[in-house]
């Protein structure tokens, strides 16, 4: 995809080069958000603001070909103002119950609920590059590489290995937790 022209033709008012915009990088867009741990309300305006800012600034935009990292930037600023303005801390990603029982127990959900803290707690003891790589790939449906690597400025190559190396890192700090040790 040819993202310096589909840039010129949104900006020149084009709807399909528009659609195609939102189709390549709402992915990208979503995760970023999903990152900060943003309830869906909250994380559907952070991205909504991203791609208003960008309606504002298209003509601007003097790099078109960097236009992931500068949807990156803005949706990670837009929900830094999100969390700022509503004076919280994201909170932790609910978790989908193990058990097909509709009414778990109350044990269960407690142990569910500790181990999810437990699991948050060891995530965020990872580097910051690691913490936002993994944030990222995690995304549904995933980003494409490329869009990964101008996001987060590293070469597309380094994003595999970075990958499984912050994820044994992941492994072993798990491994060091009790908690964890014991339900894994």
């Amino acid at each position: 995809m040819d993202i310096p022209a589909l840039v010129a033709a949104a900006a020149r008012g084009d709807q399909a080069a528009w659609d195609a915009l939102v189709r390549q990088f709402s992915g990208l867009l979503w995760s970023i958000a999903r990152a900060f741990r943003l309830n869906d309300a909250d994380a559907a305006d952070a991205v909504q603001c991203t791609w208003i800012k960008l309606v504002e600034h298209l003509d601007r935009i003097t790099e078109p070909e960097r236009l992931a990292g500068w949807l990156s930037t803005t949706a990670r600023h837009e929900c830094l103002q999100l969390l700022r303005r509503a004076g919280r801390l994201p909170e932790p990603a609910e978790e989908i119950a193990d058990s097909p029982d509709p009414a778990p127990d109350v044990d269960h959900e407690l142990l569910t609920t500790e181990r999810n803290t437990a699991l948050w707690r060891v995530f965020e003891e990872l580097p910051d590059r690691c913490r936002q790589l993994l944030r990222v790939l995690m995304a549904s449906p995933p980003p494409a590489y490329a869009d990964v690597a101008l996001a987060l400025d590293m070469p597309v190559g380094s994003i595999g290995p970075i990958r499984q190396r912050c994820l044994g890192r992941l492994k072993a700090l798990v491994k060091g937790n009790e908690l964890l040790e014991e339900r894994s």
